[in-house]
């Protein structure tokens, strides 16, 4: 596929998974927080749990929600299902687009572990399926009968699937595994659990049969975990673009943090936003403060030491040898058709325009080159970050 086809095809897929993601996203936050907001009034219809009261858009709405669900069902139900299906969906095929067609630029590290593209392509597969196996069983078990237990049991598989990703791919091709790892949980929850529970319901209920309450309880707590999740692969999703993070040598650590900060801010979101007082929610603040402040130390720029002068000569020798490649006015590297963003490192002036850009991904960190696909040295990158530090 020619590189011009190929980015039209990532950017349509991308714009599907973007509008499928804020649809689930949107519907998730809006449920949960209904959820919390339900209020037990005088006068309900038997079988009703709660009512809520809601204005928006100029109109006002009343809004119940069942223990089980009502003695009858209209034809019109209406299932939220499409948009988490949808948003995997787009997912994994911007997956394959961008990182299997790619996996040499994108997804192989051989400075982290040198892999053949198929092998690659099939650890990935492995590792997003047996993720959510894992899960599943965890949450069926005993253990996912103990709230807090089975929350850092979730929290220990997510940072085991961290670690494991950062030591098999490249940064990039790591982080946006674990939101895929993430990603699919949630999905398979609605897919595998959510949905065939809420069948299970409605086809006792034509049967003229009781439901079993413990569907309904199961389908309500793995959509509680698909939104404690949410922010969190969220940030996962566009790491690709902050290199401080995705090729920090623990970046499976600052995965543990976004993890908590994320789940404690969602947790303040969904409680403050159906009216819980901020003296019941203040706990929240030192887990989100404490969790980026440790992102924050981990992720600080080491001072740099100029051994040396390095000439204006010696910097472009690098990046000819190394970068030009992909970064000029006619890129030799497959795949592309132009030099990304639009960055040229032909000439010094070009160097020195470029130089911040070039200190964040190819010297404070190993991001570029893609895979380091050009073999760039240690040593260096060392030497363009003492020919950018004497500018």
């Amino acid at each position: 596929m020619s590189p011009f086809f190929a980015d039209w095809l990532n950017l349509l897929i991308r714009w599907g998974h973007l509008i499928a993601g804020i649809a689930w996203i949107g519907t998730s936050f809006y449920f949960v927080a209904l959820d919390f907001s339900l209020k037990r009034r005088q006068a309900l219809p038997q079988g009703v749990a709660g009512e809520a009261w809601e204005v928006h858009g100029g109109g006002f709405y009343q809004v119940q929600k069942y223990t089980v669900a009502p003695a009858q069902l209209p034809d019109d139900l209406i299932w939220f299902k499409w948009e988490a299906y949808l948003t995997w969906v787009t997912g994994f095929l911007l997956l394959i687009v961008q990182y299997y067609l790619n996996a040499t630029a994108y997804l192989i590290d051989p400075g982290v572990l040198p892999l053949a593209p198929w092998q690659a392509v099939l650890i990935s597969v492995a590792g997003l399926a047996a993720g959510w196996m894992v899960y599943d069983l965890l949450c069926r078990s005993p253990l996912g009968q103990r709230t807090a237990l089975l929350a850092v049991l979730v929290f220990c598989l997510i940072l085991a699937a961290a670690y494991g990703f950062t030591h098999v791919f490249s940064g990039r091709g790591a982080l946006i595994h674990v939101g895929a790892f993430i990603g699919t949980m949630m999905a398979a929850n609605v897919f595998m659990v959510i949905i065939p529970n809420q069948r299970k319901i409605v086809a006792s209920l034509l049967k003229g049969e009781a439901p079993d309450p413990r569907l309904g309880a199961i389908g309500k707590q793995r959509s509680l975990h698909n939104t404690y999740l949410t922010l969190p692969v969220l940030l996962m999703m566009i790491s690709n673009h902050y290199p401080m993070i995705t090729n920090h040598p623990q970046a499976w650590i600052i995965v543990g943090l976004i993890v908590i900060g994320g789940g404690a801010l969602r947790h303040f979101l969904v409680r403050h936003e159906v009216g819980d007082p901020l003296r019941q929610l203040a706990w929240t603040f030192p887990i989100i403060f404490l969790a980026l402040f440790a992102a924050l130390i981990l992720t600080a720029p080491q001072v740099r030491r100029i051994a040396a002068h390095i000439s204006d000569q010696d910097a472009l020798s690098i990046t000819q040898t190394r970068c030009i490649m992909c970064h000029s006015s006619k890129p030799t590297q497959q795949g592309f058709a132009e030099a990304p963003k639009g960055v040229k490192l032909e000439t010094v002036a070009e160097l020195k325009r470029y130089a911040p850009l070039i200190d964040l991904q190819a010297v404070k960190s190993t991001a570029m080159p893609l895979g380091n696909i050009s073999g760039m040295t240690a040593e260096e990158r060392s030497r363009l970050g003492q020919w950018i530090a004497q500018q």
